[in-house]
């Protein structure tokens, strides 16, 4: 085992209802590393998050996913986010009547091993709204309820900072944000890097890259890694779209 790997994904296949989506996934992340995955609608990539923190809608059939050298194959998505992962969802659910303090309180002490205060969770909290610019009525809402696109995302972002996970998946974060709330939630994510923070990105655009720099990006397509190179590569990506996948010669990543 390396200790420097947080993620290991190999020979990863995943089916849903019978129907195979991803077919054949390698995907290396090391501590520290930021990686994005872009690719055409349908290709695959909200099924490799969702399979990577075990929903179970999602069959895995062959190959194995490691998390800092553990076999997550047996163990239940909260048992993963206890270990550290942590998946921002592209639709968020809304929970009438879940004050969202008191979800992000819950939240916290499910993973967490440190048992905060009440008011000691208040400051931690308070700090972390201010890097997203966020008032106190905010997080007296209903989770997630009534709350705009933007806000959803912020809501998902919040999360993140409070319980600090080692590797985040964020599943299209960057939908639907205006440009000053994209800087602001990238600000955040920047922020957890300096912390050996690690990052799955999924995301159809490059501009949430301009702000991140990812340490590389893939292109899924078809259920499998087609392409991956440093963090320019999402510009050509930009340039060129998606077409030119059937005309390139698959690449071992």
């Amino acid at each position: 085992m390396n200790e420097n790997n947080i993620l290991e994904i190999k020979d990863l296949h995943v089916s849903v209802e019978g129907k195979e989506i991803l077919n054949g996934i390698n995907l290396l992340i090391k501590k520290g590393e930021v990686h994005a995955i872009m690719g055409p609608n349908g290709s695959g990539k909200s099924t490799l998050a969702n399979a990577i923190m075990g929903h179970p809608k999602f069959e895995v059939t062959r190959g194995s996913v490691l998390f800092e050298g553990k076999n997550l194959e047996k163990l239940s998505a909260d048992k993963r986010a206890k270990l550290g992962l942590f998946l921002s969802f592209q639709h968020p659910l809304e929970i009438p009547g879940l004050k969202f303090k008191t979800f992000l309180r819950s939240a916290f002490n499910s993973v967490s091993k440190e048992k905060l205060s009440f008011m000691d969770f208040n400051k931690l909290l308070e700090e972390k709204m201010k890097v997203l610019a966020l008032d106190g009525s905010f997080i007296n809402r209903s989770l997630n309820e009534g709350f705009s696109g933007g806000e959803k995302k912020k809501a998902e972002i919040l999360q993140m900072l409070i319980l600090n996970p080692k590797l985040a998946l964020l599943d299209e974060t960057d939908s639907g944000l205006d440009i000053d709330s994209l800087k602001l939630i990238c600000e955040s994510i920047n922020s957890l890097k300096k912390e050996e923070f690690s990052g799955l990105i999924i995301t159809h655009y490059k501009r949430i890259l301009t702000y991140l720099k990812p340490d590389f990006v893939h292109v899924l397509s078809e259920g499998k890694i087609v392409k991956s190179r440093g963090h320019e590569f999402a510009d050509e990506i930009e340039e060129k779209g998606f077409s030119w996948l059937a005309k390139e010669t698959t690449e071992e990543i």
